[in-house]
């Protein structure tokens, strides 16, 4: 099964219900879906030979998850308490190297 990034965007349109993370969480491990994640703190962008592009600013937390497929891990979206609040959540495939 591959993994997922889901990408969590600072764009809400309301408040985040915090109490949804614990549920969300929840019922994430209870599938078996979530492997890990974590808030997103202040970083820099770095490149060897010439100016960097800007540090992605908009992105406020990650999430690594195992789905079937692509429609599995957009099915696991639901219930997200960003997309909930009206925000984006990138779903991003790690394809096997």
């Amino acid at each position: 099964m591959p993994d997922f990034l889901l990408l969590m965007h600072n764009d809400t349109t309301r408040p985040e219900d915090e109490r949804l993370w614990e549920r969300y969480l929840a019922a994430l491990r209870t599938t078996g879906a979530l492997i890990g994640g974590s808030s997103i703190g202040h970083g820099a962008a770095v490149r060897r030979f010439a100016t960097p592009a800007p540090v992605s600013a908009h992105l406020t937390g990650f999430m690594r998850i195992r789905a079937v497929d692509f429609h599995a891990a957009l099915r696991l979206v639901e219930g997200n308490p960003v997309h909930e609040a009206g925000g984006t959540v990138e779903i991003r495939e790690l394809p096997e190297d």
